[in-house]
C-alpha cells in the first residue's frame, strides 16, 4: 500500500505546482464571494471563481442558465444586484439545465417549484431517477433542439450528441453573440481528472469543433473565473491534438513485451506498468509545452493523458494488435 509522504504525524507534505498564469484569472470577487458582470446587453454571468452561470433579464422575468451548487444563494443576489442597477425584474421564472450533474444543477431547488425548468429529455429521465429535491426534473424537455422564448428574447438549445455527459447541451444566444457549453472548454485552464470525468471522450474531443461552428464571441464554460473566447477554444483543441499525437508516438514505440515477461502470470501488473509508462512519457512534452499557457497543465495533464490513451486504444483501436493466427 502506498501512502502520501508526511512531514510529521498527521501532517501531509503537499506538492508544489506551477503558478497560475495571469491570463487564466478572472475578476475579483465581492465580499459575498461572487462576481456578476455583463456579457452583452441583458445577458449577465456570475462566478465564484470556480463555477460559472449566466442569466438573461427580460420583460417577463429572468432566465437562469444553470444553478451551480457552490454559487447557491449568491445566484439570486447577483440577479438582485443587476435588477436594482437596471430597473428590471429580479424574479427567476425559467431555469435551463445544461446537464444533470449536481455541481451545476443543485442550486436549482433554491428557486422553488414555480420556476419553469427546461432541459434535455435525458436530463429529465436521470433526475427523476435520482429523486434529488435540490434538482427538480425539468418539466419542459426536448430531444434535439428547442427554442426558449421569454419576454421577447430567445435562447437556442441543442443536443448534438454525447460529450462530457450524455445530456450535455449547447446553449446559444444568437442575439447576445454568446455560447454556453459546460464542462468542455474551461477558458485558460486544462480539464480536471480524466478529461473532466467525461462519459464520452471521442464526443468530448469533437465538441469544441461543434462549438466553433456556431457564431459567437463570448464563451461561457461553466467553470473558473473568466469568460472565454474563440482563441481559448482553439488552444484547448491544440492541447488535446498534441496529447493525442504524443500518445500515438508512445503507443507505437513502447514495446509491451518486457512488461509481460517480467510480471508473468500477474497480467494486471504488466498492464499497469506498461500503460503508466506510456502515459507518463506521452504527458511529459504536453506538460512542458502548456505549463504557463494553460493553468494546471502540470496538475491534471497526466490524468487526462491516461484517459485519452485508453479511449484511443479502446474506442479507436489505436495500438490494439489483432491476432491473425
Amino acid at each position: 500500500m502506498t501512502t502520501a509522504p508526511t512531514a510529521s504525524a498527521g501532517t501531509p507534505t503537499l506538492p508544489d505546482f506551477a503558478p497560475v498564469p495571469a491570463s487564466a484569472l478572472g475578476p475579483a470577487l465581492n465580499e459575498q464571494g461572487f462576481y456578476v458582470g455583463r456579457v452583452e446587453r441583458n445577458l449577465y454571468w456570475v462566478t465564484d471563481g470556480v463555477y460559472a452561470s449566466a442569466f438573461l433579464t427580460t420583460t417577463d422575468g429572468v432566465v437562469l442558465l444553470d444553478a451551480p451548487a457552490s454559487i447557491g444563494g449568491n445566484l439570486q443576489r447577483a440577479v438582485d444586484q443587476v435588477a436594482a442597477e437596471n430597473g428590471v425584474s429580479h424574479e427567476v421564472t425559467h431555469l435551463v439545465y445544461s446537464h444533470h450533474h449536481a455541481d451545476h444543477a443543485a442550486g436549482s431547488g433554491l428557486f422553488g417549484r414555480d420556476v419553469v425548468r427546461i432541459g434535455h429529455a435525458e436530463t429529465r429521465r436521470l433526475l427523476l431517477g435520482y429523486d434529488d429535491p435540490d434538482r427538480p426534473a425539468p418539466e419542459v424537455t426536448f430531444d434535439d433542439r428547442y427554442t426558449l422564448q421569454v419576454g421577447g428574447e430567445q435562447v437556442e438549445l441543442a443536443w448534438r450528441g454525447t460529450n462530457h455527459a450524455a445530456d450535455n447541451i449547447y446553449i446559444h444566444l444568437p442575439d447576445h453573440d454568446s455560447l454556453m457549453l459546460v464542462d468542455v472548454v474551461l477558458p485558460g485552464w486544462v480539464p480536471i481528472y480524466n478529461i473532466n470525468v467525461s462519459t464520452d471522450i471521442p464526443g468530448f474531443i469533437d465538441a469544441p469543433g461543434v462549438a466553433l461552428s456556431y457564431p459567437w464571441r463570448h464563451y461561457i464554460g461553466g467553470h473558473l473565473g473568466r469568460l472565454g473566447t474563440r482563441d481559448d477554444v482553439l488552444v484547448h483543441q491544440q492541447y488535446f491534438a498534441d496529447m493525442a499525437e504524443s500518445i500515438r508516438t508512445e503507443l507505437a514505440t513502447v514495446d509491451p513485451t518486457p512488461f509481460f515477461v517480467k510480471y508473468g502470470e500477474n497480467v494486471w501488473a504488466a498492464v499497469k506498468a506498461y500503460v503508466d509508462l506510456v502515459t507518463e512519457q506521452a504527458a511529459a512534452p504536453v506538460i512542458a509545452k502548456y505549463t504557463g499557457v494553460l493553468a494546471a497543465a502540470d496538475v491534471f495533464t497526466t490524468s487526462s493523458t491516461l484517459a485519452l490513451a485508453e479511449s484511443m486504444r479502446l474506442d479507436l483501436g489505436v495500438g490494439i494488435p489483432v491476432l491473425h493466427t
